[in-house]
C-alpha cells in the first residue's frame, strides 16, 4: 500500500507547531477535511512557508505518519493575497472559512464544498473596497454555504402556514417575523393568532397538569371535561387510582427578530446565483446577515468567532448600529 497520496486542498488554519513546523487544517476535493504537517514552514527560506498561508491552494503529496500525516511537496496553484489587504474583506473570508469548516466532514471528498468556498473568496477579494459590498457578498455566501449543508431557512413562505409572503414596500410599518427555532420566516398574524390561542389555553388549564380520582372499577374512564388530553394513572398499584389530565399545546415559536420589507426582500434574493446591490441598504444586510448568523449558531452549535470582528469593525468606524 503507497505511503503516500496527493490531494488540491485550499488551507483555511494553521497554528505553530513544535520548533519549526506548522499544523494545518486543509480542505480537499478528494479527501475532504484533512490536518497535516508542514515541515520547517516558519523557517525563513523554507519554500513550504507561503505555501502553508492562509487561503492558499496548493497541490499536495502527503506522506502518511503514525498519528499526523506530512506534506513533502506543494505547488501552489492560487492564492488570495487581496483578501489580506484589506480589513473587512480578511474578515468576512475567515468568517466563511470558519462556516466551511463546520460542515466539513473528514476522508470524505467534498468537491462541492471546495468549489463554493473558492467562488466566493474570489468574489469579496475582486470586490471594491467599500464595506457595504463586502457584508452583502458575505451574507450571500453564509446562505449558499447553509443551503449547501442541507440547512437552507425558509424565506419564501410562513413557516406557520405554508402562505407566500411578499414583502410591501407601500407600508412603512410591514414586517414579518423570523424564528430561528422555527426554522424560517413567520407571518406575524398567524403567530399572533397562536399566541392568543396558548393564552386562552393556559388559562384554562393552568400548568396543564390536573389530578382527579376516578372509581376503581373505570380506570380507563376519560374525563368528560378534557380537550386534547391524556389521563394516566399517578400510582397503577394503589386501588384508587389517582389520574393526571397531560393538556398538549402547540409549540409557540420564538421570534428571533422582526424583519421589514426590504430585509425579507434580501433574504430572498440570496438563494440565488447573483444579488442585486444597488436598492438595499447596509445596515438591511447587517441585519440580515446577523439572523442568519443566529440560525447557523443555533444549527452548528456553536459560535462563529469571526462574527464579532465583523461587529467591532462596524462599531468601530460608526457606520452601523451592531
Amino acid at each position: 500500500m503507497s505511503r503516500t497520496y496527493k490531494a488540491t486542498g485550499i488551507n483555511l488554519k494553521a497554528q505553530a507547531f513544535g520548533e519549526s513546523d506548522r499544523l494545518v487544517t486543509v480542505l480537499t476535493q478528494e479527501f475532504g477535511l484533512i490536518r497535516v504537517i508542514a515541515p520547517g514552514s516558519r523557517k525563513h527560506n523554507s519554500s513550504l512557508g507561503g505555501r502553508s498561508g492562509m487561503f492558499v491552494v496548493n497541490e499536495l503529496l502527503i506522506a502518511k505518519g503514525r498519528s499526523l500525516d506530512k506534506i513533502t511537496q506543494a505547488q501552489t496553484v492560487k492564492s488570495y493575497p487581496g483578501l489580506a489587504q484589506d480589513l473587512v474583506k480578511l474578515v468576512a473570508s475567515q468568517y466563511l472559512a470558519e462556516i466551511a469548516l463546520c460542515q466539513a466532514l473528514s476522508e470524505h471528498p467534498q468537491p462541492e464544498l471546495y468549489e463554493l468556498l473558492n467562488e466566493h473568496l474570489e468574489r469579496l477579494e475582486n470586490l471594491p473596497s467599500t464595506a457595504s459590498s463586502v457584508v452583502a457578498h458575505l451574507t450571500h455566501g453564509l446562505f449558499q454555504l447553509l443551503a449547501l449543508a442541507g440547512l437552507t431557512p425558509q424565506v419564501q413562505i410562513c413557516c406557520l402556514t405554508g402562505r407566500t409572503l411578499k414583502p410591501d414596500f407601500q407600508d412603512p410599518h410591514w414586517r414579518v417575523g423570523f424564528s430561528v427555532s422555527a426554522g424560517g420566516t413567520v407571518c406575524l398574524a398567524a403567530w399572533e393568532r397562536l399566541k392568543k390561542q396558548g393564552e386562552v389555553e393556559k388559562a384554562r388549564w393552568g400548568d396543564g397538569q390536573k389530578d382527579f380520582t376516578l372509581p376503581p372499577h373505570h380506570p380507563t374512564t376519560p374525563n368528560p371535561h378534557s380537550r386534547n388530553a391524556v389521563d394516566v394513572p399517578s400510582h397503577p398499584s394503589q386501588k384508587n387510582q389517582a389520574y393526571e389530565t397531560i393538556n398538549h399545546h402547540q409549540e409557540i415559536p420564538a421570534l428571533s427578530k422582526r424583519l421589514d420589507a426590504e430585509e425579507l426582500s434580501i433574504l430572498q434574493q440570496l438563494s440565488q446565483s447573483e444579488i442585486m446591490l444597488d436598492a438595499a441598504e447596509k445596515n438591511s444586510w447587517l441585519s440580515v446577515e446577523q439572523i442568519l448568523r443566529q440560525y447557523a449558531q443555533y444549527h452548528f452549535g456553536r459560535p462563529i468567532r469571526s462574527a464579532a470582528l465583523i461587529d467591532s469593525y462596524f462599531a468601530a468606524n460608526h457606520d452601523a448600529i451592531v
